[in-house]
């Protein structure tokens, strides 16, 4: 399993891509691409880009591990 660069949600940037998802669930660049197009997955198109506000991944992250908000 990849190791995570981030040390806590306070250190990600306001909107993620799909290598910063990856980087922060230590997972590979490409699963991290897959995961923002799967449907359930609070990510936003601008344009041509895929990004996912931060405090909605930070949600999505906790509802999947049964944690609270």
């Amino acid at each position: 399993m990849k190791q995570s660069i981030y040390r806590s949600y306070d250190d990600l940037p306001l909107f993620l891509n799909a290598r910063m998802v990856a980087e922060a669930l230590g997972i590979a660049a490409a699963s991290g691409y897959e995961l923002l197009h799967r449907e359930g997955f609070p990510s936003l198109r601008i344009g041509s880009r895929i990004v996912v506000p931060k405090d909605k991944f930070i949600r999505w992250v906790n509802e999947q591990t049964g944690g609270g908000c």
